[in-house]
């Protein structure tokens, strides 16, 4: 049994509860006491305390180029060339300290599960490694090492794009993220190993790199095993004109008619759904992931996220490619750019973004006991400063957290009961020196 006492905790609701004990044994919670005095044997949070980040959707890899795509005009397009180079690169030995450092990083940023959309599979020439999932489990150590919980979604990638005549074959620099087939990629994936941090998800690329024949394969794989299955839909203008153009069809509709499109779907980005394509998340309960940090990095645009909600989807929220890893600015920029938008204020309450940062995204990622402070739970929280120059001022208040706070506020954070940062250190990661490190490896 470990101890915690919070000055203030969320919850869940609009407020915050002040002076709550928590109670943790066996990475569970077990007790979750308000008002209660600080307990001498209880280590002490000061700040506000909140049920730990989840980041739906993360590419580790992308972490190396940071800053290195921001020169020069462009768009998504150009900036996938960059992409590829680096991925390139990466071998089973280099990703795994890449994305060791990359996990850190969320660590510190209040990040308790991580979701890698997994996709860089085998040698560079498409050959795959002794063990085909060499790669996969580099992601699966790196998670362990940096001590945050994950779900790898697998992702199947078939094809090196889509327009009006029909699919085109991987290119050189695609081809180590194919397995050649569908049913290829299923006996793939059930060798990865499962175990009480780690979850084995589904991914379809998106419509351009997946037929819909080999979406149904996926979809069937997920649905006998229970688990997550997440897509890229409608990020780009030009993707849903190459599926216009072919299938007749929006790049959620395929998706939906091989039979993925259910409640354990989550969508990322969206940026580009018209209003059947929000009607037709919101009917089958699905999720969207918003990257609003990537989303204008790359030029992509705003997502509906108020329609998406009327219409009766979930949001959640994820660092996508690294361009900053801060769940509080995703968090607020799904408010703000609706703003900018609009011109209106008030569409989300701090309450919605915190539950899209944290049980939203648990649900989406496959650990519907997570992402809450409840009896029972996943014993998985962090600790947000009041009292640094962003915060100082702004009150004990959810408003304050979302509002102003950094992942530079983070002081402590604490996974499956086991403490992985403390006043603002990795436990055992000199992050900014491993960082540093990986990414020169793989950048010079």
């Amino acid at each position: 049994m470990s101890l915690w006492w919070c000055e203030g905790a969320w919850l869940g609701g609009d407020q915050v509860t002040p002076d709550v004990l928590l109670e943790v044994s066996d990475g569970r919670l077990v007790g979750c006491t308000p008002g209660a005095e600080p307990h001498p044997e209880a280590t002490v949070l000061n700040g506000l305390t909140l049920p730990g980040l989840a980041n739906a959707h993360s590419h580790a890899f992308h972490r190396a180029l940071r800053s290195r795509t921001q020169t020069g005009t462009g768009s998504f397009w150009t900036w996938r060339d960059q992409m590829y180079a680096v991925a390139q690169r990466l071998n089973p030995e280099n990703y795994e300290r890449l994305a060791r450092a990359a996990f850190a990083e969320m660590a510190l940023a209040g990040i308790s599960v991580v979701g890698e959309f997994h996709y860089v599979h085998h040698q560079p020439d498409g050959t795959p490694y002794l063990d085909p999932n060499a790669m996969g489990q580099a992601v699966i150590n790196a998670a362990a090492a940096a001590g945050v919980r994950l779900t790898l979604l697998d992702t199947c990638y078939l094809h090196g794009g889509l327009d009006q005549n029909g699919y085109q074959p991987v290119a050189d620099h695609q081809r180590r993220f194919s397995d050649g087939t569908a049913q290829n990629w299923v006996e793939r994936v059930g060798a990865l190993p499962e175990s009480a941090m780690v979850r084995i998800g589904a991914a379809v690329h998106s419509v351009r790199a997946v037929d819909p024949a080999a979406m149904s394969t996926v979809a069937t794989w997920a649905h006998q095993s229970g688990a997550p299955v997440h897509a890229h839909v409608s990020e780009q203008p030009a993707e849903d004109q190459a599926s216009q153009a072919f299938h007749g069809a929006t790049p959620l509709a395929v998706l939906d008619a091989a039979g993925l499109v259910t409640a354990q779907f989550t969508a990322v980005h969206g940026t580009h759904f018209g209003s059947a394509d929000q009607a037709l998340l919101g009917q089958a309960h699905a999720g969207c992931c918003f990257c609003p940090t990537t989303e204008r990095d790359l030029a992509d645009g705003i997502g509906p996220a108020k329609k998406l909600l009327a219409a009766g989807a979930t949001l959640s929220l994820g660092s996508d490619s690294q361009a900053v890893i801060d769940l509080f600015e995703e968090a607020r920029a799904i408010e703000l750019n609706e703003r900018l938008a609009t011109n209106q204020r008030g569409h989300h309450t701090a309450a919605e973004l915190l539950t899209a940062a944290t049980a939203n995204g648990y649900h989406a990622l496959g650990w519907s006991d997570g992402g809450c402070l409840a009896l029972g739970g996943r014993a998985d929280f962090v600790t947000v400063a009041l009292d640094s120059v962003r915060t100082a001022g702004g009150g004990m208040s959810l408003e304050n957290v979302v509002y102003a706070a950094t992942a530079a506020d983070v002081t402590n954070l604490v996974v499956n009961g086991q403490t992985v940062v403390a006043n603002g250190t990795h436990a055992k990661i000199n992050v900014a020196a491993e960082l540093a490190a990986a990414t020169h490896e793989v950048t010079s």
